[in-house]
């Protein structure tokens, strides 16, 4: 064999092994009903950003095919607290928060913030859940962890 020809079937090995561990890699963001999952971190104070997510992730379901075509995730912590307490919360921001949790989204506040800003689950807007794990940063990476793809808007 020539050397051109030995570089070119190197070339073909690798390209197959390149294509082979990209689908073995998109495989890992998918759960074992093929929904594609999703992390969704929500962290700051401004309610701008918020409702942006909020509508992210609807549309984001939409585009899936639904919700019984993605696992999201919506992990909120720090400051965003804040942004989700039942007197003060923004309107639009409670519109959309409703609109995602009907779809099937289960958001999750951070334990340890809700210490911190002396804020209990009860003081916040309905369908939050606390952290599985109470520090959130954990469960954030707990979940990239398990192949969810991270976004944070």
């Amino acid at each position: 064999m020539n050397y051109k020809k030995i570089s070119s079937l190197i070339f073909a090995g690798l390209l197959c092994l390149v294509s082979i561990t990209s689908s073995v890699e998109a495989g890992n963001h998918r759960d074992e009903n093929g929904r594609l999952k999703v992390l969704y971190h929500i962290d700051g104070n401004d309610v701008g950003v918020a409702k942006y997510a909020m509508a992210l992730i609807n549309k984001h379901m939409e585009a899936e095919g639904g919700s019984g075509k993605i696992d999201i995730k919506v992990v909120v912590h720090g400051p965003a607290l804040k942004l989700f307490d039942k007197k003060d919360a923004d309107p639009v921001l409670v519109k959309k928060l409703k609109m995602i949790i009907d779809k099937g989204v289960q958001p999750e506040m951070c334990q340890v913030s809700m210490k911190l800003f002396d804020k209990p689950l009860a003081t916040l807007l309905d369908g939050f859940i606390p952290t599985v794990h109470p520090v959130a940063v954990k469960r954030i990476a707990d979940l990239q962890e398990q192949g969810y793809i991270y976004i944070k808007p």
